[in-house]
């Protein structure tokens, strides 16, 4: 087989899909700004890969609705035998009109533009009884009640939820006023004393009555919840407090 047919073969090859999943999206735009916008990028993998091979990447991470996809062609391989194993890639076609777009759909991630990521809300759920803690994780992570997806972390006393908000980003507090330690309303009071959580929405819940009600809205709650409430309540009081992003 001549040299010529070799290339008329491979071009009639459809391209290697390669998926390189990020953690997340910072992270795919970071390593975008940082490497792949030279033009090229060292993916790591175990195919077995020939210098010549069209390649397509497909650049993800969880809750991206459709991957980016790069064409590329094999320019170097690295074998498994020597360790990191991997391939060269160049991009191909890589013109200012490429780069234009895949700068626009950047941006729209950035941004967590629902059309292109799906809703993420990380929620603080301080609560001490587990079984409770356990129904409103469940509920939540469920999706019944909501196409917002959740990650959720969980504490069981005032202060360990404190150190957390301190320490992490959280864009919503579910808190019982009855917590151990350092109760709801304190840990409510001490935040909007700071001026970080001033605006930090706060929904608090209580089998305490209108006596809880009262602590909880004065402490600076934005929501009150009776025990035992129901997870449509929950949405339905975040969907208020995050302007309509369930």
């Amino acid at each position: 087989m001549s040299v010529e047919d070799k290339r008329k073969q491979g071009a009639d090859r459809k391209p290697v899909s390669l998926v390189v999943e990020y953690d997340g999206a910072d992270d795919l735009l970071r390593d975008y700004t940082q490497n792949l916008s030279s033009g090229g990028a060292f993916v790591h993998t175990d195919r077995l890969l020939s210098v010549g091979d069209a390649v397509r990447l497909q650049l993800s991470f969880p809750r991206l609705l459709a991957p980016l996809c790069i064409e590329g062609v094999v320019r170097w391989v690295r074998p498994i035998s020597e360790g990191d194993s991997g391939a060269g890639i160049e991009f191909v076609n890589f013109d200012a009109d490429v780069r234009a777009s895949l700068d626009k759909v950047l941006h729209h991630i950035h941004d967590r533009d629902p059309a292109f990521v799906q809703t993420s809300l990380r929620v603080l759920l301080a609560e001490d009884n587990p079984h409770v803690a356990r129904l409103i994780r469940e509920g939540l992570s469920s999706g019944r009640y909501s196409d917002a997806e959740f990650d959720i972390e969980g504490a069981a006393t005032g202060t360990d939820a404190l150190a957390l908000l301190q320490a992490e980003r959280f864009d919503l507090l579910v808190v019982d006023i009855n917590l151990p330690v350092m109760d709801g309303a304190t840990l409510i009071a001490t935040l909007r004393d700071d001026q970080k959580f001033v605006d930090f929405p706060i929904i608090a819940v209580s089998a305490g009555g209108r006596a809880a009600a009262a602590e909880a809205h004065a402490a600076g709650a934005d929501f009150f919840l009776e025990k035992p409430m129901r997870l449509r309540e929950i949405i339905e009081t975040m969907r208020k407090l995050l302007d309509a992003e369930l």
